[in-house]
């Protein structure tokens, strides 16, 4: 499982024309990646890299403050450019398999109290953001 973590002051995901995720207050937008063989370990440590990550204004955690998460899904996190122009998706999960782990993730960040806003999955989403300091990092579990 790979994330990519932003710190942000506001994010939101339109689907269609329509608002399905927002967080509109500073906190963390992870863009989620899931491969073949990631289960609940992957899930739980990424899960916890991001709820206890000291990224936010004064080295606190999104736990430590309350910050809400927006978990967006993101198969191309996977992508093997390594080869000619055309990158190959290969490494992603496919739907049936992804769909259910990220579908963790989010619960497990629930779990542990955070507030938590979503993505459609497989849907051509538009993720807009206010990316603060900036501060992005890549988790790899």
């Amino acid at each position: 499982m790979r994330a990519v973590v932003q710190r942000v002051t506001r994010a939101s995901v339109t689907v269609d024309g329509e608002v399905v995720g927002v967080i509109d207050k500073p906190g963390l937008l992870a863009l989620v990646g899931v491969t073949h063989d990631d289960g609940p370990d992957q899930v739980e440590k990424i899960a916890k890299k991001i709820a206890d990550l000291r990224i936010l204004r004064d080295e606190k955690s999104a736990l430590d403050v309350g910050a809400p998460v927006l978990v967006v899904s993101q198969f191309t996190l996977y992508a093997d450019t390594r080869k000619g122009r055309r990158p190959t998706w290969n490494a992603a999960a496919p739907g049936p398999v992804a769909e259910p782990m990220v579908e963790a993730l989010v619960e497990a960040l629930r779990a542990r109290g955070l507030t938590v806003g979503t993505g459609a999955f497989g849907a051509d989403m538009a993720v807009e953001l206010v990316n603060d300091g900036p501060v992005t990092l890549i988790l790899e579990a």
